[in-house]
Protein backbone atom coordinates (compact mmCIF):
# COMPACT_ATOMS: atom_id res chain seq x y z
CA UNK A 1 0.00 0.00 0.00
CA UNK A 2 2.53 2.20 0.78
CA UNK A 3 4.81 1.59 -1.97
CA UNK A 4 2.02 2.19 -4.41
CA UNK A 5 1.61 5.60 -2.92
CA UNK A 6 5.14 6.56 -3.16
CA UNK A 7 5.04 5.40 -6.75
CA UNK A 8 2.09 7.52 -7.16
CA UNK A 9 4.16 11.05 -6.40
CA UNK A 10 6.93 10.13 -8.23
CA UNK A 11 4.79 9.86 -11.39
CA UNK A 12 3.22 13.37 -10.20
CA UNK A 13 6.28 14.74 -9.72
CA UNK A 14 7.71 13.31 -12.98
CA UNK A 15 4.62 14.45 -15.19
CA UNK A 16 4.30 18.05 -13.46
CA UNK A 17 5.44 21.00 -15.64
CA UNK A 18 6.32 24.93 -14.47
CA UNK A 19 5.69 25.68 -17.85
CA UNK A 20 1.61 25.60 -16.89
CA UNK A 21 1.68 27.76 -14.35
CA UNK A 22 1.54 31.42 -14.69
CA UNK A 23 3.19 32.60 -11.50
CA UNK A 24 5.68 30.37 -11.95
CA UNK A 25 7.70 31.66 -8.93
CA UNK A 26 4.95 31.28 -6.82
CA UNK A 27 4.48 27.57 -7.37
CA UNK A 28 7.66 26.73 -7.17
CA UNK A 29 7.13 27.55 -3.42
CA UNK A 30 4.19 25.31 -2.96
CA UNK A 31 5.73 22.66 -4.53
CA UNK A 32 8.79 22.62 -2.44
CA UNK A 33 6.28 22.89 0.96
CA UNK A 34 3.88 20.28 -0.22
CA UNK A 35 6.48 17.70 -1.20
CA UNK A 36 9.50 18.78 1.60
CA UNK A 37 8.34 20.97 4.00
CA UNK A 38 8.02 19.95 7.50
CA UNK A 39 4.32 18.97 7.53
CA UNK A 40 4.92 17.97 3.73
CA UNK A 41 4.67 14.48 2.22
CA UNK A 42 7.77 12.81 3.09
CA UNK A 43 7.68 13.76 6.45
CA UNK A 44 4.09 12.07 6.70
CA UNK A 45 5.59 9.02 5.24
CA UNK A 46 9.34 8.82 7.30
CA UNK A 47 6.60 9.04 10.20
CA UNK A 48 4.44 6.07 8.65
CA UNK A 49 8.09 4.49 7.71
CA UNK A 50 8.82 3.84 11.46
CA UNK A 51 5.85 1.58 12.48
CA UNK A 52 6.46 -0.45 9.18
CA UNK A 53 7.55 -4.19 10.01
CA UNK A 54 11.23 -4.59 9.99
CA UNK A 55 11.28 -6.80 7.02
CA UNK A 56 9.47 -4.12 4.85
CA UNK A 57 11.21 -1.33 5.89
CA UNK A 58 14.44 -1.96 3.15
CA UNK A 59 12.49 -1.92 0.53
CA UNK A 60 10.30 1.45 1.42
CA UNK A 61 13.15 3.36 2.06
CA UNK A 62 14.78 2.64 -1.06
CA UNK A 63 11.11 3.99 -2.85
CA UNK A 64 11.39 7.03 0.33
CA UNK A 65 14.27 8.19 -0.99
CA UNK A 66 14.10 7.84 -4.52
CA UNK A 67 11.01 10.16 -3.82
CA UNK A 68 13.22 12.67 -1.81
CA UNK A 69 15.52 13.07 -4.68
CA UNK A 70 12.80 12.95 -7.21
CA UNK A 71 11.04 16.33 -5.14
CA UNK A 72 15.21 18.01 -4.77
CA UNK A 73 15.97 17.43 -8.11
CA UNK A 74 12.65 19.14 -9.60
CA UNK A 75 12.88 21.96 -6.98
CA UNK A 76 15.94 22.45 -8.23
CA UNK A 77 15.18 22.49 -12.07
CA UNK A 78 12.55 24.58 -11.57
CA UNK A 79 14.06 27.36 -9.52
CA UNK A 80 16.84 27.38 -12.45
CA UNK A 81 14.14 27.55 -14.90
CA UNK A 82 12.62 30.89 -13.12
CA UNK A 83 16.01 32.32 -12.11
CA UNK A 84 17.18 31.61 -15.87
CA UNK A 85 14.25 33.39 -17.89
CA UNK A 86 12.50 35.84 -15.34
CA UNK A 87 10.45 37.31 -18.36
CA UNK A 88 8.52 34.56 -18.41
CA UNK A 89 7.31 34.45 -14.73
CA UNK A 90 4.62 36.78 -15.17
CA UNK A 91 2.17 37.29 -12.45
CA UNK A 92 0.05 39.84 -14.88
CA UNK A 93 -2.35 39.43 -17.57
CA UNK A 94 -0.80 40.01 -20.81
CA UNK A 95 -3.49 41.05 -22.79
CA UNK A 96 -4.10 44.00 -20.95
CA UNK A 97 -2.60 47.19 -22.64
CA UNK A 98 0.55 48.40 -21.56
CA UNK A 99 0.51 51.54 -19.09
CA UNK A 100 2.99 53.46 -20.09
CA UNK A 101 4.61 56.96 -17.77
CA UNK A 102 3.10 59.76 -19.02
CA UNK A 103 5.55 62.02 -20.79
CA UNK A 104 5.97 65.28 -17.98
CA UNK A 105 5.89 69.13 -18.71
CA UNK A 106 6.59 72.58 -18.20
CA UNK A 107 4.11 74.48 -16.23
CA UNK A 108 1.62 76.71 -17.59
CA UNK A 109 3.24 79.88 -16.10
CA UNK A 110 6.61 78.70 -16.81
CA UNK A 111 5.98 78.34 -20.26
CA UNK A 112 3.94 81.79 -20.23
CA UNK A 113 7.02 83.43 -18.64
CA UNK A 114 9.61 82.02 -20.89
CA UNK A 115 6.85 83.49 -23.97
CA UNK A 116 7.33 86.97 -22.20
CA UNK A 117 10.94 86.67 -22.04
CA UNK A 118 11.30 85.42 -25.93
CA UNK A 119 9.26 88.56 -26.70
CA UNK A 120 10.92 90.94 -24.87
CA UNK A 121 14.85 89.09 -25.96
CA UNK A 122 13.62 90.08 -29.44
CA UNK A 123 14.15 93.76 -29.26
CA UNK A 124 16.97 93.74 -27.13
CA UNK A 125 16.35 92.96 -23.20
CA UNK A 126 18.16 90.46 -21.37
CA UNK A 127 17.05 88.63 -17.78
CA UNK A 128 18.29 89.98 -14.38
CA UNK A 129 16.95 87.86 -11.72
CA UNK A 130 17.85 88.25 -7.98
CA UNK A 131 16.93 87.31 -4.38
CA UNK A 132 13.41 87.10 -3.03
CA UNK A 133 14.18 88.40 0.39
CA UNK A 134 15.04 91.96 -0.12
CA UNK A 135 15.97 95.47 2.69
CA UNK A 136 13.53 98.28 2.96
CA UNK A 137 15.86 100.36 0.08
CA UNK A 138 15.98 97.84 -2.55
CA UNK A 139 12.05 97.61 -2.08
CA UNK A 140 10.97 100.29 -1.42
CA UNK A 141 13.01 103.52 -0.44
CA UNK A 142 15.28 103.41 -3.32
CA UNK A 143 11.50 103.47 -5.58
CA UNK A 144 10.64 106.63 -3.88
CA UNK A 145 7.96 104.94 -1.89
CA UNK A 146 7.27 107.44 1.46
CA UNK A 147 7.88 106.44 5.03
CA UNK A 148 4.11 106.08 5.28
CA UNK A 149 3.08 104.34 2.04
CA UNK A 150 0.22 101.95 2.81
CA UNK A 151 2.62 99.06 0.95
CA UNK A 152 5.22 99.23 4.05
CA UNK A 153 2.20 98.43 6.37
CA UNK A 154 2.14 94.40 7.90
CA UNK A 155 -0.95 94.10 5.56
CA UNK A 156 0.57 94.44 2.10
CA UNK A 157 4.33 92.58 3.07
CA UNK A 158 5.76 89.42 4.60
CA UNK A 159 8.46 90.79 6.76
CA UNK A 160 11.01 88.39 7.53
CA UNK A 161 12.83 91.03 10.09
CA UNK A 162 11.55 93.75 11.95
CA UNK A 163 14.05 94.90 14.57
CA UNK A 164 14.47 98.40 16.39
CA UNK A 165 17.59 100.02 14.75
CA UNK A 166 17.69 97.44 11.67
CA UNK A 167 16.19 97.69 8.55
CA UNK A 168 13.25 96.00 7.61
CA UNK A 169 13.91 92.58 5.54
CA UNK A 170 10.76 91.12 3.84
CA UNK A 171 9.77 88.62 1.08
CA UNK A 172 9.76 91.10 -2.34
CA UNK A 173 6.59 92.38 -2.90
CA UNK A 174 7.64 92.99 -6.84
CA UNK A 175 10.59 92.54 -9.14
CA UNK A 176 11.22 96.33 -8.86
CA UNK A 177 13.99 95.97 -6.22
CA UNK A 178 16.28 93.65 -9.29
CA UNK A 179 15.98 96.70 -11.33
CA UNK A 180 17.35 99.10 -8.63
CA UNK A 181 20.19 96.39 -7.79
CA UNK A 182 20.98 97.09 -11.95
CA UNK A 183 20.47 100.52 -11.82
CA UNK A 184 23.20 100.71 -8.93
CA UNK A 185 25.58 98.12 -10.43
CA UNK A 186 25.48 98.62 -14.49
CA UNK A 187 25.87 102.22 -16.26
CA UNK A 188 23.19 103.03 -18.49
CA UNK A 189 21.99 102.25 -21.60
CA UNK A 190 20.18 99.35 -19.34
CA UNK A 191 17.66 97.20 -20.88
CA UNK A 192 16.31 94.31 -18.81
CA UNK A 193 13.83 92.28 -17.97
CA UNK A 194 12.86 91.34 -14.49
CA UNK A 195 10.64 87.47 -14.15
CA UNK A 196 10.48 86.03 -10.57
CA UNK A 197 7.87 85.11 -7.61
CA UNK A 198 6.68 87.79 -5.13
CA UNK A 199 4.80 87.26 -2.12
CA UNK A 200 1.71 89.72 -1.08
CA UNK A 201 -0.13 89.21 2.17
CA UNK A 202 -3.55 88.88 0.66
CA UNK A 203 -6.14 86.48 0.81
CA UNK A 204 -6.60 83.55 -1.62
CA UNK A 205 -9.29 83.34 -3.57
CA UNK A 206 -9.95 82.83 -7.94
CA UNK A 207 -8.27 86.12 -8.07
CA UNK A 208 -6.26 86.89 -5.78
CA UNK A 209 -3.07 85.12 -4.22
CA UNK A 210 -0.60 85.67 -1.47
CA UNK A 211 2.24 83.65 -4.09
CA UNK A 212 2.11 85.00 -7.24
CA UNK A 213 5.14 85.90 -10.11
CA UNK A 214 6.22 89.19 -12.25
CA UNK A 215 7.63 90.01 -15.26
CA UNK A 216 8.98 93.71 -15.25
CA UNK A 217 10.89 95.57 -17.64
CA UNK A 218 13.35 98.57 -17.73
CA UNK A 219 14.92 100.97 -20.50
CA UNK A 220 17.36 103.61 -19.70
CA UNK A 221 19.25 105.61 -21.92
CA UNK A 222 19.80 108.96 -23.15
CA UNK A 223 16.12 110.61 -24.97
CA UNK A 224 14.28 107.69 -23.51
CA UNK A 225 10.60 109.30 -24.23
CA UNK A 226 6.79 108.02 -23.51
CA UNK A 227 6.89 107.17 -27.11
CA UNK A 228 9.28 104.26 -27.02
CA UNK A 229 7.75 102.90 -24.07
CA UNK A 230 3.68 103.33 -26.43
CA UNK A 231 5.90 101.54 -29.27
CA UNK A 232 7.35 98.87 -27.01
CA UNK A 233 4.26 98.17 -25.12
CA UNK A 234 1.83 97.87 -28.46
CA UNK A 235 4.72 95.18 -29.80
CA UNK A 236 4.31 93.25 -27.26
CA UNK A 237 0.66 93.12 -26.71
CA UNK A 238 0.33 92.25 -30.54
CA UNK A 239 3.41 89.22 -30.13
CA UNK A 240 1.75 87.89 -27.18
CA UNK A 241 -2.30 88.27 -28.04
CA UNK A 242 -2.03 88.55 -32.13
CA UNK A 243 -1.86 91.15 -34.43
CA UNK A 244 -5.70 92.18 -34.57
CA UNK A 245 -4.79 93.19 -30.46
CA UNK A 246 -5.47 96.95 -29.71
CA UNK A 247 -4.36 98.79 -26.56
CA UNK A 248 -5.19 101.86 -24.93
CA UNK A 249 -3.38 103.72 -21.77
CA UNK A 250 -5.15 105.18 -19.07
CA UNK A 251 -3.59 107.61 -16.67
CA UNK A 252 -2.34 106.14 -12.91
CA UNK A 253 0.20 106.23 -9.95
CA UNK A 254 2.85 104.33 -9.05
CA UNK A 255 5.64 106.08 -6.84
CA UNK A 256 8.38 104.96 -8.74
CA UNK A 257 7.38 106.18 -12.33
CA UNK A 258 5.85 109.71 -13.39
CA UNK A 259 3.84 110.27 -15.58
CA UNK A 260 2.54 106.45 -14.86
CA UNK A 261 -0.33 104.59 -16.73
CA UNK A 262 -2.28 101.26 -17.12
CA UNK A 263 -2.47 99.42 -20.23
CA UNK A 264 -5.51 97.54 -21.22
CA UNK A 265 -5.55 95.42 -24.54
CA UNK A 266 -8.95 94.57 -26.48
CA UNK A 267 -10.64 91.34 -25.32
CA UNK A 268 -9.76 88.49 -27.05
CA UNK A 269 -12.22 86.43 -25.92
CA UNK A 270 -15.03 88.82 -27.69
CA UNK A 271 -12.89 90.84 -29.99
CA UNK A 272 -13.34 93.91 -28.39
CA UNK A 273 -17.43 93.74 -28.02
CA UNK A 274 -18.31 92.69 -24.80
CA UNK A 275 -18.62 89.88 -22.67
CA UNK A 276 -18.48 88.41 -19.43
CA UNK A 277 -14.77 88.39 -19.70
CA UNK A 278 -13.96 91.92 -19.86
CA UNK A 279 -17.41 93.26 -17.91
CA UNK A 280 -18.84 94.36 -21.69
CA UNK A 281 -16.17 96.91 -22.07
CA UNK A 282 -14.15 95.50 -24.42
CA UNK A 283 -10.92 95.98 -22.75
CA UNK A 284 -8.75 93.92 -20.18
CA UNK A 285 -6.04 95.50 -17.94
CA UNK A 286 -3.13 93.28 -18.17
CA UNK A 287 -0.40 95.72 -16.59
CA UNK A 288 1.35 98.87 -15.28
CA UNK A 289 4.26 101.07 -16.97
CA UNK A 290 5.29 104.72 -16.71
CA UNK A 291 8.60 106.84 -17.14
CA UNK A 292 11.23 106.15 -14.50
CA UNK A 293 10.57 109.11 -11.84
CA UNK A 294 13.71 111.27 -11.71
CA UNK A 295 14.11 110.56 -7.76
CA UNK A 296 14.41 106.74 -8.53
CA UNK A 297 17.34 107.02 -11.01
CA UNK A 298 19.39 109.51 -8.30
CA UNK A 299 18.34 106.89 -5.72
CA UNK A 300 20.62 104.52 -8.02
CA UNK A 301 23.63 106.99 -9.05
CA UNK A 302 22.35 107.73 -12.05
CA UNK A 303 22.26 110.82 -13.41
CA UNK A 304 18.10 112.21 -14.18
CA UNK A 305 19.47 115.21 -16.07
CA UNK A 306 21.15 113.02 -18.58
CA UNK A 307 19.28 109.56 -18.72
CA UNK A 308 15.53 108.94 -19.05
CA UNK A 309 13.79 105.66 -18.74
CA UNK A 310 10.67 103.54 -19.03
CA UNK A 311 9.63 100.51 -17.22
CA UNK A 312 6.57 98.01 -17.47
CA UNK A 313 5.30 95.91 -15.15
CA UNK A 314 2.78 92.44 -15.60
CA UNK A 315 1.72 89.41 -13.55
CA UNK A 316 2.15 86.12 -15.19
CA UNK A 317 -0.91 84.64 -13.74
CA UNK A 318 -2.52 87.19 -15.03
CA UNK A 319 -1.36 86.49 -18.65
CA UNK A 320 -2.05 82.89 -18.60
CA UNK A 321 -4.98 83.72 -17.13
CA UNK A 322 -5.97 85.82 -20.70
CA UNK A 323 -4.50 83.87 -22.72
CA UNK A 324 -5.63 80.28 -21.95
CA UNK A 325 -9.10 81.67 -20.37
CA UNK A 326 -8.18 80.20 -16.83
CA UNK A 327 -10.67 81.17 -14.69
CA UNK A 328 -9.41 80.55 -11.20
CA UNK A 329 -5.61 81.53 -10.04
CA UNK A 330 -5.29 79.01 -7.20
CA UNK A 331 -5.55 76.21 -9.95
CA UNK A 332 -2.05 77.15 -10.59
CA UNK A 333 -0.81 75.87 -6.95
CA UNK A 334 -2.50 73.31 -6.98
CA UNK A 335 -0.89 70.47 -8.55
CA UNK A 336 -4.31 69.05 -9.67
CA UNK A 337 -2.73 66.72 -12.43
CA UNK A 338 -6.51 67.17 -14.44
CA UNK A 339 -5.58 71.07 -14.50
CA UNK A 340 -1.59 70.25 -15.46
CA UNK A 341 -2.01 67.52 -18.55
CA UNK A 342 -4.16 70.14 -20.19
CA UNK A 343 -1.24 72.13 -21.40
CA UNK A 344 0.73 69.14 -22.47
CA UNK A 345 1.13 70.08 -25.79
CA UNK A 346 1.87 74.03 -25.64
CA UNK A 347 5.77 74.52 -25.84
Amino acid sequence: MMKSLIAKYIEEISSARIEDFQDKAAEVEKFRIRFLGRKGVLSELFEQFKSLPNDQKKEIGVALNQLKTAALAKVEDWKNYVEQAPELNQSHDLTMPSDFAQRGSRHVLSVTMNEIAEIFSRIGFTVEESVEIEDDWHLFSALNFPPDHPARDMQDTFFVEKEEGRQDVALRTHTSSVQVRVMETHKPPIRIIAPGRVFRNEAISARAHCIFHQVEALYVDRHVTFADLKQTLLYFAKEMFGADTRIRLRPSYFPFTEPSAEMDISCNICGGKGCNICKGTGWLEILGCGMVDPNVLEACGIDSHEYTGFALGMGVERMAMLKYQIRDLRLYFENDLRFLHQFDNII
